[in-house]
Parts: C-alpha cells; structure tokens; sequence
C-alpha cells in the first residue's frame, strides 16, 4: 500500500542530508537488496527489516487475535524486525520464508517460537497501532501489554528492543502513546519515534489513495477505506516535523540514531569467480569419485568423459580440428571451474530427452559449444554453422554460463518435479517479477478508479507511443526519431476533464502492482534457498520463489537456469503424432530432428510469409521481411533473425 519508490526515498533522505533510512515493508523483503545497494551507493546507512506479521500462538494455527473491532476477526499482529549486520539479515531471510511456507492465512505470519530460533543479530520494535503491545493497551488489557513487552525484553535483550511511537494523527494512537511511555518507563525498556512512509510529499496522499483503490477494485469517488480518514501524515517527514510529535520524549528520537548506529549491514555478494561453489551437486558415479573428496576434479573427469562418448556419436570421424576445438573447450570450462554448470543442465535435459519430453535444439550462444553439442545439451553442431564458443565463455570476460533451454510447454512442469526430486524440494524455486503500472495501464486503471467512461480512456491508451521503452511523458512531447508516434496527448493536456487523471498516472507510473514469477528462470541452491535469500509463496499459482529479480539474484549465490516453457515445440510434438497416425503403412515414423534442412517446399512458405506460429518468425514484421527477401538456406534465416 505504498506510492513511494526506492530511488525516490532515498533521493530525499539525501536531499535532507540524513544519514540513515530504513526499509519495512508489510510482510516481504522484495525491496531490500535493492534499498541496501541504493543506500550505499548514496553514502546513506542502509538499516533493512520488515514489518512481520504475528499469529496469536502457533503460526501454523488459524487462532483469531482476542482484539477485534465491528465483530471481524484478525488473526495477526505487527512486529518490526530489523538486521544488525548479516547475521540478523540471514535470519531475517528465513523468518520470511517460513512466514509464507508454513504461517500464511491471509498474511505470511510467523510465532514466538520462531521468533526464539532465528532472533541473533536483529533489532525488534513493537510496532505501529497494530503491534501486540499498543493493542492490549488500546483494549485495556495491561496485563497482557507489560507480560508481552517483557517477553520480548528478554529474548533481544536490553539494548535491542524499544517500545515505538508514532503519530499520524489517529485517535488511537493518541490514546496509546502515554500508555506506551509508561510502560517503557515502568519496565526499563527504551521508547524510540517512527514514521510511516507510504508517499513522499504530503501531496501525494491521493495518489496513494488512488494506488490502493486500483488494488482494492473501488472507485475513489465511492466510500472506500483510506489511510487515517481525512488525516495525510503517511509521508516523508522532516526532522523538525518530527521532533513536534513528542517533545516530552527526547531520548525516544536519539534512540532513532542509536539504532542506525548499531546497524552495519553490507548484504554478502558472491563474485563470479565465487559461485561454482555455490552451485548445487548430485552424486556422480562411483566410477567418478576417484579423487576422494575433491569434487570439483571428480566432476571434471564426468565432464570429459560425457564429451569423448558423445563426439563418437555425433561425428563419424573425430579430426584433429574436433578434438583440439573439445579440448580448447574443455580446458576454459575446467580452468572457470564451470563443469559442475554443464553437469547441471545436461541432466535435466538429458532425463527429459529419455523421458520423451521433447527439449529445443539448443539457442543463444550456449549453441556455440562444442562441449555442450557432445554432451547433447544443444543440438547444433558448431562446426557445420561456424559457430564461437567465446561467444558463451571468455575467460577474459568472466561470467556464468547460461545456456537458454527451450522444453515443451506441456512437459516443463514434469522437468521442474523432477529437478525438486533430485536436489530436495527445499532447494529448488521459481523467481519473482514484480508486475508495474506501464503508461497505458496506468491510464487504464487510474481513468477506471475515477469513474472516467472506458471508451475515454481507451482513447487515451492509444494515445500513447507503442514502444515498451515509451514512458507518459513520450505522450505529451513533440513526435521524435525515437518516438514517431508521440506527442498525440498533446491536444488533451490542459483540459480540465483529465487533469487530474494525468497527474496521478504520472505519480504512479512504474509503481509496483502485483508479484509474479518469471516466465523461465529458476534457481537450484546448494542448500535450502532461504540461507541464500527469503522465499515466498505466489498467491496464484502456490509456487515457492525468492523475493529477488533475475537481475539481482544470482551475486546472492542462486544461480538461474532456464526451464522456457514452449508451446512451439508442443504444436511440433502435435504436428508429428498426427502425421505419424496417417502415415502409409510401411512408411517410417516422421520426427522433425531427421527431417532436411533444404526442403524447397518449406522455403516457399517462408518467402510467401506463411510462417504463423513458427518461433520467432511469426510477427507481421518478421512474415512482411521474409516476402522481401525470399530466404533460401537456413543461413539466410539465421541471418535475418538476427538482424530483425
């Protein structure tokens, strides 16, 4: 429920020359990695956390709160939890993640008991309003508030857990606050003031307000829940606008430096160089374990051996070129220390070809390999197309293989089980992506929440260039190289009847609206995924991923692999079992691996731009280029592929 993004909070904390700025979001670390890079890089101390959620008892148990208001029930409170150094952000990581694997019920919650396994090197606050503390006095049960605070007194200990305070102009929060402070004094326990910030300026509360009605599907001028009623306090405050809150407590506001001074947090980033090590193992064959523990020279050896039996298959005779361009190879993945990569996906990939899971011949410049056309990773011989292994490996250039590995859209699934099989279900997960209000969605769904008709606002969606690099902006400026399409918001710029629709969609463009997972990409841990990074679970689907994007994910120690899910390769499967059920009797089985390279009549399809459905060739584009052209070889198509 929050307007404001990363690189803008912490552009105003620099702006107001502070020295330290915190991340707890409701619920999730999505934000961390991310807010703690930006923050250094900013010369700002990162302090990161989250806003946990925390069930009445046992997390895994569905016990409403004894605190409910208009007869609904709750069944968690608030907590804030923040990382001293790495030792409290790997803990952090795996009261996340259990918080969604075992404690979801409405919220990822986590217990006590939890809170008692995993609570070294970490920072605990007793929240805003909905803490445990703040609503057992809200309720009148002080009993309960002081035998809770001092509970987790003594589980952080002194110096590490603080009675909160907050004012953001609400009833409650005005009545608890000398409540709080009583009891911090009454228990020895140190007061500290927060803020919540949910937009920057205080203006920017209606776009706020817009955010969650686009989430909640309501209509702004329709009674919905808003954020404090008429009250607009959830922005960025200054210190001087803080210190009026609580003038009474001055120790409260030095504890806010305290703590960011106790904070020293650099999340661990593994080098390139670093991850081979991180890379999960299966165990090799007994004949391949010859170097006792050394693993890195057992793998080595299966690697080679892979390769010599698989150029005896593909080739008839291996030439001197062959087994020098194998051996270069060979040497550059041994000396990276990359076999165990190669290892990885060849056994997927190989148990999905025994299976009968039809796998893509290979794509991107993973097909460059020789190594990986042997071990039949890929199926295309580098030789016959003069392809460049460097384009995949450099050793002058370091980085992680990353071979691109297309599988019949049907069968991922069953590829996927069986890789949770093999390395441990623990180990195995998916990859967020994080859904943004994109210029037109922004428009589509801002124009909803205001009641503005729909045929208006399809309008004004086409108004915007088609470029997915185009922002709203692009709309309202003149027509440009980049953008030819551009300006045609132009005409409706100063008119009254969108104003306000263009000023909040300019505020919320980019915004995070929803989490996904990534259409592809998993990782395999060498351990259970939260000792690298926190988890979650998708709400759609029920699949467990880490929190971090592609982009970031793999200096955590996660290295990704690609399982694309192809409906092309499904149609082909189709095409073959049909074309196979009325064969001629006496005629062999078609399969398209044999089928030639230099059929005309497959050629006259493509130069008539009959190419529908076929990968990569198949936008209007692509079949208006091919009319043009009248591609004859396939090097011609490889050609134009590249170059469109």
């Amino acid at each position: 429920d929050g307007a404001s993004k990363i690189d803008t909070l912490v552009a105003r904390a620099k702006e107001l020359n502070m020295k330290a700025l915190a991340i707890t979001d409701h619920g999730n670390m999505f934000g961390v990695l991310n807010f703690e890079k930006l923050c250094h890089v900013n010369g700002i101390n990162p302090i990161c956390g989250e806003e946990f959620y925390v069930a009445e008892g046992d997390h895994k148990e569905h016990t409403p709160l004894p605190y409910s208001r208009n007869g609904k029930s709750k069944y968690s409170y608030h907590l804030i939890l923040i990382a001293k150094n790495q030792k409290g952000y790997e803990n952090l990581c795996w009261l996340s993640s259990l918080a969604y694997t075992e404690g979801m019920y409405y919220k990822p919650r986590i217990d006590f008991e939890l809170l008692q396994r995993y609570h070294e090197g970490i920072i605990c606050l007793s929240a805003c309003i909905q803490g445990e503390v703040p609503q057992a006095l809200l309720y009148g049960d002080e009993e309960r508030a002081y035998e809770t605070a001092r509970k987790y007194k003594e589980l952080f200990g002194p110096d590490h857990y603080y009675i909160e305070l907050q004012d953001h102009g609400l009833e409650d929060q005005k009545e608890v606050a000398p409540k709080l402070v009583k009891l911090a004094r009454d228990l020895d326990i140190p007061l500290v003031v927060t803020n919540d910030i949910h937009y920057i300026e205080k203006e920017d509360w209606e776009a706020q307000d817009c955010l969650r009605c686009i989430g909640f599907k309501k209509n702004m001028n329709e009674p919905h829940q808003t954020m404090g009623g008429e009250r607009h306090e959830w922005y960025f405050k200054t210190e001087e606008e803080m210190r009026l809150l609580f003038p009474d407590c001055p120790e409260a506001y030095d504890n806010t430096v305290k703590i960011a001074n106790m904070c020293n947090l650099t999340i661990h980033q593994y080098k390139t160089q670093e991850l081979k090590d991180c890379l999960p193992r299966f165990e090799l064959p007994k004949e391949f374990q010859t170097h006792g523990d050394d693993y890195t020279k057992n793998q080595d050896d299966y690697v080679r051996y892979l390769v010599e039996e698989g150029l005896k298959k593909r080739y008839k005779e291996i030439t001197s070129e062959i087994r020098e361009r194998a051996e270069y190879e060979l040497g550059i993945i041994f000396k990276m220390g990359f076999s165990g990569y190669f290892l990885i996906v060849w056994e997927f990939i190989n148990w999905a070809k025994e299976h009968k899971k039809p796998i893509g011949p290979g794509r991107g410049s993973g097909a460059g390999s020789l190594v990986a056309y042997a071990m039949t990773i890929t199926d295309i011989d580098p030789f016959k197309y003069k392809l460049i292994f460097e384009r995949f490996l450099n050793p002058e250039r370091v980085s992680m293989p990353d071979f691109d590995v297309d599988m019949d859209f049907d069968y991922r699934q069953d590829i996927i089980q069986h890789t949770r099989d093999l390395y441990g279900d623990a180990q195995v997960g998916h990859i967020v992506t994080f859904g943004t209000l994109k210029p037109k969605q922004a428009i589509a769904d801002v124009g909803r929440v205001l009641g503005i008709p729909l045929s208006e606002v399809n309008m004004l969606k086409a108004c915007i260039p088609d470029s997915p690099k185009a922002k709203l902006k692009d709309a309202f400026e003149p027509p440009n190289e980049k953008f030819p399409d551009g300006g045609k918001l132009i005409p409706y710029k100063d008119d009254p009847k969108y104003a306000r629709l263009f000023k909040l969609a300019k505020k919320l463009e980019n915004v995070n609206r929803n989490t996904g997972l990534h259409a592809s990409g998993m990782v395999i841990g060498l351990t259970a995924l939260p000792d690298w990074a926190p988890i979650f679970k998708d709400p759609k689907t029920g699949e467990v991923g880490v929190q971090y994007t592609m982009d970031i994910i793999e200096p955590c120690g996660l290295v990704k692999f690609d399982y694309l899910g192809l409906k092309t390769l499904s149609l082909i499967r189709y095409a073959e079992d049909i074309i196979n059920r009325h064969r001629k009797e006496g005629t062999p089985e078609f399969h398209t691996e044999k089928a030639s390279e230099t059929d005309s009549e497959t050629f006259d399809m493509f130069c008539n731009g009959d190419s529908v459905a076929v990968f990569q060739f198949e936008s209007p584009g692509m079949q208006k280029i091919l009319r043009q052209v009248k591609p004859r070889c396939i090097e011609e198509l490889v050609a134009l592929n590249a170059l469109y």
